[in-house]
């Protein structure tokens, strides 16, 4: 057998599944971070929030809460919640009010 070849489904117990690791993030310094980024996006603006010590759970939640008070789209990925437009200030503000320090990164 090569180590390329790895056992998908079988007959007694249906598909196997790899276990996954959880993903582990360097610490922050508490401080959350809202920047906004048009770069690779087609001149379209997104805020990036990143520097929130939570798990993904937590992160999509919040995101949903984000994206509706925004009344705009947005994602997770890879730790940072992305929410399109500049929308900075407004995030900021629902931020702070959840007991989060929150600085205005970037220009």
């Amino acid at each position: 057998m090569s180590q390329d070849s790895r056992l998908v489904y079988s007959t007694e117990t249906g598909r196997i599944r790899e276990s996954e690791t959880p993903v582990q993030r360097p610490k922050g310094d508490g401080i959350v971070r809202i920047q906004k980024q048009t770069s690779g996006r087609k001149g379209k603006g997104v805020c990036l929030i990143s520097g929130i010590d939570a798990d993904d759970a937590t992160l999509v939640s919040l995101a949903a809460e984000l994206k509706k008070k925004c009344g705009c789209g947005g994602a997770v990925k890879d730790g940072i919640i992305e929410i399109q437009g500049d929308k900075r200030e407004l995030l900021k503000s629902l931020l702070e009010a959840k007991g989060m320090k929150v600085k205005l990164a970037g220009g």
